[in-house]
């Protein structure tokens, strides 16, 4: 059984501070974008005065929609819109995954959070990543296969959610993913460009050839018809018997006995890792800017605190009245590195590793870390700092995370609130199919090496420890403890930069939803400013160069899906015109 911890938005607290009124280089350049952009999908911002549900899918948006038409709440349309996610943008997440949630009752007026991580199996250790000659094998080998999948979580997750918080039958919430997966649906542009870019690699396992190619040998096209009977039967079972037969029983036991059979590194997971699997319920982490607790998942994710820290840094400086412009991109920036440096040493599993979570927020702390920005220089890659509560020095690591993953935000009728970011790793994850879903490649989160200049790593390899996230659901509460915002991105490490800049889009430069989803990105993980191409932003180029950034023009495909609760109770969505996502609502 899962346990849970109840927050009440109007005394967060992360020990002393919260809201008040007062790779790698082993990561190899051949390996495709697994979460390809498909072309730029002019949208509207939409608006609705009672509910509202926005997917990554049209049909997971449509399913999620009926969903809470018809009397659903939330927690029922999460459940129903993370199936259909897993059938039609199988690349991004499922329940062979992870994912974390925020969860606000609207009746009791408290916040959870929830962690549905993977974890590592029990017998993991150091050695994990080192190959028979004690050396570390390249992070492209360590993605493929059946070493690289770690215990799934997403299902357990849906299903502790939906017994805490759902109005609706659990097996009513499974009929439209396997009515799609019996009738068919038709391949998307991205997932047909997906299969496409990762054809070398699913064409190496049974599984994922079957399903991913023509009876011709082909990647699927755009288009194509395409049922999975397979994953019917899964969601058959449990929509029937609940998750029993997935951490316990037959559909548990196939999925080991799919990592025993498949080529590649020997997996360590086992039926009692399944067996010992739990969703855990952390306190949601906060942190003030302006007149806002901007709320999200702490710890083994780095999202909120990254995010967090982001903005506090920059809180100081007149970035409202600056605008979208290359001193603001610049303050950002330099924001962006002294969290990045404080991430890549502090942050990893708390319940393995002590983490400095009221420290790492502390004001005084990042009042001093902001005085090392400076208006109209680059400091240049930083240092981590010295955070109150930090009392062991990890070596910093900084590591390879490709962007894949999947967000929705979901709003319904009595206000309840879902932000959920879900992911299977890499598009793809492991590339190993069982049963009509994939797994994940969740292991290669970890740090490779377990130690750095003879410091230990924060986010080593250790048993039964889950690899450090940087997915960050967001839910956005203004200074009454009013629920204002709900955010969440895809994006590897790259999504605290893209749920920081929306943050700063809409609550300093007064954008709406749709206008924060297609604002140009521009992203510094402590090292290069990565500035979007194709939008514009290029011509920042120049001046950002001048003040000493090393200035890289790439693509950076988020996916960011929002929703707003205006002063008047309306609501307003957006959806990341670089995806197929759809807003829906009422």
């Amino acid at each position: 059984m899962s346990f849970y911890s109840e927050l009440s938005v109007k005394t967060l607290c992360i020990g002393v501070l919260l809201f008040s009124s007062t790779f790698i280089a082993s990561a190899s350049s051949s390996i495709p974008d697994p979460e390809p952009s498909t072309g730029w999908q002019d949208k509207e911002a939409v608006r609705a005065g009672r509910f509202m549900a926005v997917t990554a899918h049209p049909l997971a948006t449509r399913a999620a929609y009926q969903l809470l038409k018809a009397g659903g709440n939330a927690a029922d349309a999460a459940v129903t819109a993370q199936l259909v996610l897993n059938l039609v943008e199988p690349q991004s997440s499922g329940i062979g995954g992870g994912a974390f949630m925020l969860y606000w009752d609207a009746v009791n007026k408290k916040l959870f959070s929830f962690d549905g991580r993977e974890t590592a199996p029990d017998a993991a250790n150091a050695d994990y990543f080192k190959d028979s000659t004690g050396e570390l094998i390249k992070w492209r080998e360590a993605r493929l296969g059946p070493r690289a999948v770690g215990v799934p979580g997403t299902l357990s997750l849906l299903h502790t959610v939906h017994q805490r918080f759902g109005e609706r039958p659990w097996s009513e919430l499974f009929a439209p993913a396997i009515t799609l997966s019996r009738e068919g649906f038709a391949v998307s542009p991205r997932m047909a460009k997906s299969i496409e870019g990762s054809k070398e690699y699913l064409n190496r396992f049974p599984a994922t050839r079957e399903y991913f190619f023509t009876d011709q040998g082909d990647p699927l096209p755009e288009g194509y018809r395409l049922t999975n009977p397979n994953f019917a039967q899964t969601l058959e079972l449990i929509a029937e018997q609940g998750i029993s037969p997935f951490y316990e029983g037959s559909i548990g036991k196939k999925l080991i006995q799919t990592l025993q059979e498949a080529s590649g590194r020997p997996a360590l997971m086992t039926m009692q890792d399944l067996n010992r699997y739990r969703t855990l319920s952390r306190p949601p982490i906060c942190a003030r800017y302006h007149d806002n607790a901007i709320c999200g998942m702490g710890p083994p994710s780095s999202g909120a605190l990254t995010v967090g820290q982001i903005l506090q840094l920059i809180e100081r400086f007149e970035v409202a009245r600056m605008g979208f412009d290359p001193k603001s991109i610049h303050l950002v920036m330099e924001a962006s590195r002294l969290a990045f440096a404080d991430r890549a040493r502090y942050m990893a599993d708390s319940d393995f590793v002590e983490v400095p979570v009221s420290g790492l927020l502390d004001r005084d702390y990042l009042r001093g870390r902001s005085q090392l920005i400076r208006l109209s220089n680059s400091m240049g890659k930083a240092s981590a700092g010295n955070p109150p509560g930090a009392t062991i020095a990890h070596a910093a690591m900084q590591q390879f995370e490709p962007a894949g993953t999947s967000h929705f935000s979901i709003v319904d009728a009595q206000g309840n609130i879902v932000s959920m970011t879900t992911t299977i790793e890499s598009g793809f994850g492991s590339m190993l199919m069982t049963q009509g879903f994939l797994l994940n490649n969740e292991m290669t989160d970890f740090s490779f090496r377990a130690s750095k200049a003879g410091r230990p790593i924060a986010n080593r390899v250790e048993g039964s420890k889950r690899p450090r996230s940087s997915m960050a659901p967001t839910i956005v509460f203004d200074r009454s403890g009013v629920p204002t915002l709900v955010v969440g991105s895809p994006g590897g490490s790259r999504i605290i930069c893209y749920v920081a800049q929306a943050l700063i889009g809409i609550l300093d430069w007064q954008m709406n939803p749709q206008q924060a989803a297609a604002m140009p990105h521009f992203c510094n993980r402590n090292g290069t400013t990565d500035i979007e191409s194709h939008t514009g932003a290029e011509r920042f180029s120049a001046a950002l160069t001048d003040m000493g950034h090393e200035v890289r023009i790439r693509n950076l495909n988020s996916g960011l899906h929002l929703i707003q609760r205006l002063p008047s109770g309306e609501l307003l969505g957006g959806a990341d015109p670089r995806r197929e996502g759809l807003v829906l609502g009422d």
